[in-house]
């Protein structure tokens, strides 16, 4: 019996990789490297590369700045109406890309709620590349407050309360307590949420066109591309794969080198005392 829930386990785990892999080694196994290689050369690989790398960053730095200090409220201090806020945070997880959009566009359209006010500043948002980092942000904000409120709650209260007792300001506390503490799990977060932001399609799609050198970013460029130039589309899809791979590398190699750093350190105090 045990020999036969062991073979399901590995016959369960085999269908899981092959039905993973398969898809994406077919995108590299069905154009030769240097045909993949001449349509990455492209303009419009290249225009779309540009846009992405330049919105992803602007909208990841945004979430970064203003979602890190919210995140550290929300784990820190319990409040009425807590449940409420960490509910409506993650709501963006669950709207389809394409509800995702229209929300941009009824809130930030001409006609939109804000339109009015953004019409009378001379302030015109949709089909830009402001609109790309609006719809970036929505999207990938979610994943980055998960992680980064799990990560300041991991966060040893008892240090942050220590260095309260010696008088350290609420500033001082979270810049050199619980952010460093906090580094592994924030780095986490931010490589889930900028995977999620370069990936974003329908949003964009909606709110900001799909206008090669202007908002016409990677995942836009392979869906324009797909019935054109399908070498050029699956060209665009190995980048993408490519990228994903030196993210999640990142990933792991930042948490084994904190790892190593804090096993060091620790053995270091334990040996001097």
């Amino acid at each position: 019996m045990r020999r036969v829930f062991a073979a399901l386990l590995a016959v369960a785990t085999a269908i899981s990789l092959a039905f993973l892999l398969l898809p994406v080694a077919a995108i590299f196994l069905r154009v030769p490297p240097g045909d993949l290689i001449d349509a990455l050369g492209r303009d419009v690989t290249r225009d779309a590369l540009l846009v992405s790398l330049k919105t992803s960053a602007i909208a990841h730095a945004a979430v970064l700045l203003i979602g890190t200090p919210a995140a550290y409220l929300l784990a820190r201090h319990r409040f009425r109406g807590r449940g409420a806020v960490l509910t409506l945070i993650e709501l963006p997880l669950v709207l389809p890309p394409a509800v995702a959009g229209i929300a941009l566009f009824a809130a930030f359209g001409r006609n939109g709620l804000l339109g009015g006010e953004l019409d009378a500043l001379g302030v015109q948002i949709p089909f830009t590349q402001a609109a790309v980092v609006l719809a970036v942000a929505f999207v990938e904000s979610p994943f980055y407050f998960r992680g980064a409120i799990a990560a300041f709650e991991a966060v040893d209260s008892t240090l942050v309360d220590a260095a309260r007792t010696l008088g350290a300001s609420p500033a001082r506390v979270f810049a050199r307590v619980a952010l460093p503490l906090a580094a592994g799990g924030l780095g986490a977060a931010s490589a889930l949420a900028l995977a999620r932001g370069l990936g974003e399609f329908g949003a964009t799609l909606i709110f900001a066109g799909s206008l090669q050198e202007v908002t016409q970013t990677l995942p836009l460029a392979v869906y324009a591309q797909f019935e054109a130039d399908f070498d050029t589309a699956l060209a665009i899809s190995a980048l993408f794969v490519i990228v994903g791979a030196l993210l999640l590398v990142t990933l792991k190699l930042y948490g084994w080198l904190r790892f190593s750093s804090i096993f060091r350190s620790r053995f270091a105090t334990s040996t001097s005392s």
